[in-house]
């Protein structure tokens, strides 16, 4: 972690970089995110590939977008053993603590006839955008997969970054092994997000 002391020298410098972070900057990345997203609906995976291309310098086509399972077994089998078993763990610890949350549909008859109840029902796909590249998020992953898993959603599509080489970190693909993804695809940025949308 870096520590800045401040001081006078250092002031106006440290303002103008924490004024750059405000929100008063965020119309001209609202701008480019619009256009990537209108792009994407208009010219599908072209605009995708491309976007790829561009932003994560890597070839992607319809035949390298989806993770295999062999990549997938490949990556459970690499990773060391120790991380394998906590993020079992952790896994088993997030599945444990939102079952006690789940909530049941229920149904009552009124004396008078009437009926009152809730019915829940889980949503059908769920898409999990994993941020990547180059680091690797296992936990944000089981957070939210696991969770989803939990909730009933019959299927889960993921998305995240590639490398350079098109390759996803062993951690991030052993995490979604664990945690009950069903389906992988190396893409990422609001390109990723739109073409899942």
């Amino acid at each position: 972690m870096q520590i800045i002391e401040l001081n006078e020298a250092n002031k106006a410098e440290l303002k103008k970089t924490l004024e750059k972070r405000s929100t008063n900057h965020f119309a001209d990345i609202e701008e480019k995110v619009n256009d990537i997203i209108t792009n994407v609906r208009e010219n599908g995976d072209a605009a995708l590939f491309d976007y790829s291309e561009r932003f994560d310098h890597y070839h992607l086509t319809a035949d390298n977008i989806r993770v295999t399972d062999e990549e997938i077994q490949e990556a459970v089998k690499a990773v060391d053993p120790e991380f394998l078993r906590i993020l079992t763990k952790a896994a088993e610890n997030i599945r444990n603590f939102h079952e006690k949350q789940k909530r049941l549909s229920w149904i009552d008859t009124q004396p008078d006839g009437s009926i009152l109840g809730q019915k829940f029902t889980p949503l059908e796909i769920a898409g999990v955008y994993v941020p990547g590249g180059k680091a690797a998020y296992p936990s944000s992953l089981l957070m939210s997969v696991v969770t989803a898993k939990v909730a009933g959603v019959d299927r889960i599509v993921m998305l995240t970054p590639p490398g350079q080489g098109g390759e996803i970190s062993k951690e991030t693909l052993t995490a979604a092994s664990v945690a009950g993804v069903d389906e992988i695809y190396r893409v990422g940025g609001a390109q990723a997000i739109a073409a899942m949308a």
